[in-house]
């Protein structure tokens, strides 16, 4: 069956002394940048995240915004970046309580209005206007129920992704013009 073959609560075990040791040490960013790309293509662009310059996204407009969506738009993406992290914490709090995992399957959906993208209606906002994440999780026979409910209520506590749309992040911008 699936019982995970790495220790992820001893691989854990020192980071998270560190981090009560210094709490600073809990602090890192994360970043992706654009790749070069035509500049005169409105309706495509490529991106990266910044520590996997041989990773790259190509990207593009949605077709409800002139796009013809050849590739994942920044929704399809925000989509992906919401299911793996699901699937990835479900995955490692599984580890950590020593709950067995047959299978895993996780479901993004993110609900755009495009007449505020587009500024055809100023009282409908940019951005997303609902999300739902289906996680479709079977234990090992034998687990107890409560705990695999335990096990689930912790991982969607934990999803990163998940609590910061839940929640929203400030977001500073700049921009330079040359």
């Amino acid at each position: 069956m699936s019982q995970t073959t790495v220790n992820l609560r001893e691989r854990q075990a020192p980071i998270k002394q560190a981090f009560r040791d210094d709490p600073r040490s809990a602090f890192t960013t994360t970043a992706a940048r654009s790749v070069a790309y035509d500049p005169a293509d409105p309706l495509h662009c490529r991106v990266g995240p910044a520590e996997f310059p041989e990773v790259v996204i190509d990207a593009g407009l949605h077709d409800l915004a002139g796009g013809d969506h050849a590739h994942p738009c920044s929704g399809d993406i925000l989509a992906t970046a919401l299911a793996a992290c699901e699937e990835s914490t479900i995955r490692s709090v599984a580890a950590n309580m020593g709950v067995a995992l047959e299978s895993v399957t996780v479901e993004a959906e993110i609900d755009w209005d495009f007449r505020g993208t587009m500024g055809v209606d100023a009282s409908v906002p940019v951005g997303a206007v609902g999300a739902r994440l289906r996680s479709k999780v079977k234990v090992e026979e034998g687990v107890d129920p409560e705990r695999a409910r335990r096990f689930l209520s912790s991982a969607e506590r934990y999803c990163a992704v998940l609590q910061t749309l839940r929640s929203g992040v400030a977001v500073e911008t700049s921009f330079e013009l040359s």
